[in-house]
């Protein structure tokens, strides 16, 4: 079982106080009665981080570490030390789970109980509300930066530019490419000539290459 187990306190003040190492004891306790071992690096902890951000360096290095299927399973002692809102734990929770990452909770353990499903069933909902609005966030901000001129609305360039190696949707670095564009220059003098069809130019290049 690869295990891993996340405790936070909110305040410096009840760090000192050893309720990190309270948790810390609980969650040892629970994980000898289950046989498993516990690496000291699996220990992730936020010494006093608020609940209600996800901007914690220790929780950040759990989720790096998730992703790349590092877990099995994530042990917590109670839902609000992995998250204060309910919708940033549900958002943990699935993005944890869709790394094959369970997520258990000494207090709250999840069972077939109706509550339990019930609660499942709007932590569901609630994550497709997520990330319904986050798309539409999204797509809206990308259709207000076309409209502003600051953001290409294409990802690969028109024949004859070249965009910018580190910022491919910015208007500002977009460059020509001399050679392709030559042969865009040259298109358009063979088709500006009285008498020369698109097929004829078409057909000129071809021949040429």
């Amino acid at each position: 079982m690869q295990l891993a187990v996340y405790v936070r306190v909110s305040t410096r003040n009840q760090a000192e106080q050893h309720t990190i190492d309270q948790q810390l004891e609980r969650l040892h306790n629970h994980i000898q009665t289950q046989g498993w071992v516990l690496p000291d690096e699996n220990i992730f902890r936020d010494d006093g981080y608020s609940g209600s951000t996800l901007h914690r360096p220790g929780l950040d290095r759990l989720r790096d570490q998730a992703a790349v299927n590092a877990f099995e399973l994530v042990l917590v002692t109670a839902p609000d030390r992995l998250a204060r809102k309910y919708v940033h734990q549900v958002l943990l929770i699935e993005e944890l789970e869709q790394k094959g990452c369970r997520v258990e909770f000494l207090d709250r353990p999840m069972s077939q109980d109706p509550h339990d499903q019930l609660l499942l069933q709007i932590r569901g909902a609630v994550a497709e509300y997520e990330r319904t609005l986050i798309a539409e966030r999204m797509r809206r901000g990308r259709l207000s930066k076309f409209r502003a001129g600051v953001l290409l609305p294409w990802t690969r360039p028109p024949y004859g530019y070249r965009l910018h190696p580190e910022r491919p949707r910015d208007p500002t670095g977009v460059k020509q490419d001399p050679a392709e564009a030559a042969v865009v220059a040259e298109i358009f003098a063979e088709y500006l000539e009285d008498g020369i069809s698109l097929m004829s130019v078409a057909k000129k290049l071809s021949s040429a290459e």
